[in-house]
Formats: structure tokens, C-alpha cells, sequence
């Protein structure tokens, strides 16, 4: 069986990318392990989607991501929960005054819709948030947030309406190559013949790339996520707390459409590996901070836990580009835990990039993303 491209996963890039391809008279075939859509890491986001980045190719991406999302129900139908209630980075110290203030000209410049607010602006937006202290924070109001599954089942019949084919339950166990170039894929059920492998495998990228003598500088670590019970609605936007603490980075949380409070923290230092076990350190640790930045959260109670992986590279951009020893293989993979957001941007990205249709706004992108670049790049909004 032969197909135009091969794509490996059908998480969050590799259901849009099908989409995006058979958009353009592609026949695209998605191969995963998982009974159907989103099984793999997607159903372990929480659902955040913003272009408050700090560098001009994720900038770029997630704008279209987000025209992508917001605009979904009104052109396809289909319900994904998008809620515009855009991002806020309350700051309480000078020194995360000064690196968010510094990075608005570069933001601005690069079409991001962001600005610095006052101590009662931010207020306002989060109704009961500790006021001692505040310095206000930055507020980008064309973020939001939507359900992972709802989206990715969307993106899945649309694909499936235009031709994409997708194989489940099968799992790719070489990606087949003869004097450089792809020829196809073999899986533990068949083989299919293809010039075109698309690799949106993320964590597992490594290991399924390194059956065509390619390696890729991914290492996954594993982030814990939350849910509340549903309560009445009380603020909209995702709330990011960048001050450190003990065992973490920083953290962040919203209320989705449901009305229930979703929320996730950044391990410091990172727990490498694909260990998926919820732990008993999570919930202590990221409520007793979210209970301080914001009181009136400490009655809701938690419904359920969990952990996803992360796929990252070493400064926390993703791998997208042709490879150049193997002909024909497409990364797409090393979203660093932000697959959901990047995906419908990157999915076009990659049609255009089968195409060869590419523009000079994917130049700046496919610049940063190179899985050739020096990693030498910080993204300070990872």
C-alpha cells in the first residue's frame, strides 16, 4: 500500500498535520499505537493556548494556531470549548518586572496583542488575588484555552472527511530507508510504501527515529496536572506565576468552560523519564502556592491527578525541518509540553513544507525550529 506521506502519531500534531496535508490534495496515512485520537500526551494537557512567547517563531506559530482554534465552531461546527480569556502574568517582584517589560517590544513587533497592566487592573481580572505586593503584569487578552480532546476529534473528522486515512492499534517499528531516502515505514501489522515520513511521534520520536540511524536531542520529563470540581465561573484567564519555589519553576491555572479550575506546575529540577505515576507531592506542593496567590481557591476540591510527558530539547523550542541525511523524513516533533498550542500552526507548516509552498514567514520560523540550530537560544517563556 502506498500513500503520499506517512505520519507517526496521531496526538496533537499528527492529527492536523493530516488535516492540513489532505487540505492540499495530499493522502496522508496516521499510524498510532492507541486505540483512536489523543491518546498519547495530548489527553494529558490542560488546555492552554497562547502566543505570549518570547521568541518571533513561536510568536508567529501560535497566532495562526490560535485563529485556527477561536474560529473553529464558527467555520466547522463543532464545539471545542474555545474560551478567549487570555493570559495573565501577575508579578510581584522587580526582576520578573524587568524580564516581562523587556520582552513587549520584541512581542509587539512581532504582532502579539500584550501589554503591562497596573496592580488594579490585574485585580480586576483575578477577583481576590493576594494584592500584597503586586507590581501589576502583563495581560494578553487574545489567549485562551480549549478542551484537548474536543479539539483533537474535531481535527480527526475533518481529516477523515477529506481523505486522510488513519491505522490504529498498529505500532511503527522501523522507519524504512534505501541509500538515503525514505521508502516507507514498517509496523507490527504491515508495511506501507511512502516517499514522506512525518515524525510527530514526540516522546518516542528518539527511539522510532533512530530506526532510520537518526538522532534526535529529545529527552521527555514528566509534568502532573489537576481538575477541580466545577464551580460558578469567578475569572477567565490562565493565571501563570513565574516566582520559584521549592521543587518548582513556576505553575499556572485556570477555569475552564465547565467551570472547573485546571492547573500544572513546572518541576525544578525536571523529573526526566517516562515514568507516569502520579505522585503524593504534587497537590501539597501546587496548592499550598495557588491557595496564596489566590485564597478563595483552598475550598474546591480536587476530582482527579495526572501526568504527562514533556518532550524537550535542549532550549525548549521544537524540531521542525526536512532531515539531511534521510530524504524525505519531516520532523515535527519536540514540543516541549506545548503540542497543543503549536500544533494547527505547525500542521500547516508542515503541508506547506511537502508542498513546497513554504513563505517568508516560515523562513523566521523554520530558522528557530532547525533541528540543525546551535541550541544555543533560550525561550524565556518556556
Amino acid at each position: 500500500m502506498a500513500y503520499d506521506v506517512i505520519i507517526a502519531g496521531a496526538g496533537s500534531v499528527g492529527v492536523p498535520t493530516a488535516m492540513s496535508l489532505a487540505e492540499l490534495g495530499f493522502k496522508p496515512l496516521v499510524i498510532d499505537k492507541h486505540p483512536s485520537p489523543g491518546q498519547g500526551e495530548n489527553k494529558h494537557a490542560i488546555g492552554g493556548i497562547r502566543a505570549t512567547h518570547s521568541t518571533p517563531g513561536k510568536i508567529l506559530i501560535c497566532r495562526r494556531s490560535i485563529e485556527i482554534f477561536s474560529t473553529w465552531q464558527q467555520l466547522q461546527g463543532d464545539n471545542i470549548e474555545w474560551l478567549q480569556g487570555g493570559y495573565v502574568y501577575p508579578v510581584y517582584r522587580i526582576k520578573d518586572e524587568k524580564l516581562l517589560t523587556g520582552l513587549l517590544p520584541a512581542q509587539k513587533q512581532h504582532g502579539l496583542n500584550i501589554d503591562w497592566a497596573g496592580p488594579q487592573e490585574i485585580k480586576a481580572l483575578i477577583p481576590g488575588i493576594n494584592a500584597e505586593g503586586i507590581r501589576g503584569g502583563t495581560v494578553s487578552p487574545d489567549d485562551g484555552s480549549i478542551s484537548p480532546l474536543l479539539s483533537i476529534n474535531a481535527f480527526y473528522r475533518r481529516a477523515l472527511e477529506l481523505g486522510a486515512e488513519f491505522r490504529f492499534k498498529e505500532n511503527i517499528t522501523e522507519i524504512i530507508c534505501h541509500k538515503g531516502k525514505i521508502v516507507g515505514v514498517a509496523t507490527d501489522k504491515n508495511r506501507y510504501s511512502t516517499d514522506v515520513v512525518i515524525d510527530a511521534a514526540g516522546p518516542i520520536s528518539p527511539e522510532l527515529c533512530h530506526t532510520a540511524k537518526v538522532d534526535l536531542p529529545i529527552v521527555p520529563d514528566s509534568h502532573e496536572g489537576a481538575i477541580t470540581e466545577p464551580v460558578q465561573p469567578f475569572f477567565h484567564c490562565m493565571v501563570v506565576d513565574i516566582r520559584p519555589a521549592p521543587g518548582s519553576k513556576s505553575y499556572y491555572f485556570y477555569q475552564n468552560k465547565q467551570g472547573q479550575v485546571i492547573f500544572c506546575i513546572t518541576p525544578d529540577p525536571p523529573i526526566i523519564g517516562k515514568d507516569k505515576r502520579e505522585t503524593s507531592v504534587f497537590l501539597p506542593q501546587v496548592c499550598a502556592r495557588m491557595v496564596r496567590l489566590l485564597p478563595r481557591l483552598k475550598s474546591l476540591r480536587v476530582r482527579r491527578t495526572w501526568r504527562g510527558l514533556y518532550p524537550m530539547t535542549p532550549d525548549g523550542a521544537p524540531l521542525v525541518g526536512w532531515n539531511r541525511e534521510v530524504k524525505g523524513l519531516l520532523h515535527t516533533t519536540g514540543m516541549c509540553g506545548q503540542g497543543l498550542m503549536l500544533a494547527p500552526g505547525v500542521a500547516e507548516l508542515a503541508a506547506r513544507l511537502v508542498a513546497g509552498q513554504t513563505t517568508a514567514e516560515d523562513a523566521i520560523i523554520l530558522d528557530e525550529f532547525s533541528p540543525y540550530r546551535n541550541f544555543e537560544r533560550d525561550e524565556a517563556l518556556k
